[in-house]
C-alpha cells in the first residue's frame, strides 16, 4: 500500500538569508526555562522542581543529532527532571547552574573543536545575550525579553515548551540539507 503513497512535499518555508545563516551550524546551546519549558516553575509540596517538556522538542533534538548537530544545554538552574529529560534524548553537553553562560558555552565549544561561527543559540532573557550575540544563529521564542527579541535572527512562532525549540531544529535541518530526507524516511 505504501509503495501507492505520493512522496511527502516538505511544507515548511524559510527565508533564504536565514537558511544561509544556519548551514554552518554545527552545534545548539539551548536554555531550559522559557525555552525547553514554557518558563514557569512548578513546586512539590516536597519542595521538588517540577518542568513540562514538550516531545515536539525532544524529537527535535533527536533529528539534530541524527545530521550530525549537536545539542547542548547551559542553564542557570538544576533539576534532577531536567538531567532526566536530556539523558532521556542523549544530551550530553550540558552546563547547569551558571548564570554566566559564555564561559559555559565556550568550554563546549573548545570539547567539540568548533567556534561561535558555527554555533547556534536559543534563549529567552538577558542571561543568554552573551550566546546570542556570539552565535552565528540567534534564535529566541516570542515570548523572549524585549532586549534578546533585538538581537534575534529568527523568533520562533511557537511558544516555548510548545514547540519552538522544534522549529529552530526544523530550520536547521532544512538549512543543512537533511529535512526533506528525514521527513521521507519517517513517512514510509
Amino acid at each position: 500500500m505504501s509503495a501507492d503513497l505520493p512522496p511527502l512535499r516538505p511544507a515548511l518555508n524559510f527565508d533564504p538569508e536565514l537558511l544561509l545563516r544556519a548551514q554552518p551550524v554545527r552545534v545548539v546551546f539551548f536554555d531550559v526555562d522559557g525555552v525547553l519549558t514554557d518558563g514557569g516553575l512548578y513546586f512539590s509540596e516536597g519542595g521538588e522542581t517540577l518542568k513540562r517538556f514538550h516531545t515536539l522538542d525532544g524529537h527535535g533534538i533527536k533529528q539534530l543529532q541524527r545530521a550530525g548537530i549537536t545539542p547542548a544545554v547551559v542553564s542557570g538552574r538544576d533539576s534532577l527532571a531536567l538531567r532526566a529529560r536530556l539523558g532521556a534524548l542523549g544530551v550530553a553537553h550540558t552546563r547547569f547552574g551558571t548564570e554566566d553562560k559564555r564561559p559555559a558555552a565556550e568550554a563546549i565549544l573548545a570539547e567539540l573543536g568548533l567556534d561561535w561561527s558555527q554555533a547556534a543559540a536559543m534563549g529567552d532573557d538577558w542571561p543568554d545575550l552573551p550566546m546570542l550575540r556570539r552565535a552565528a544563529l540567534a534564535c529566541v521564542p516570542p515570548s523572549a525579553h524585549p532586549e534578546v527579541l533585538a538581537v534575534a535572527h529568527h523568533v520562533t512562532r511557537a511558544l516555548p515548551g510548545a514547540g519552538a525549540v522544534r522549529e529552530l531544529c526544523d530550520l536547521l535541518l532544512v538549512a543543512q540539507g537533511v529535512y526533506a530526507a528525514q521527513l521521507a524516511e519517517a513517512a514510509r
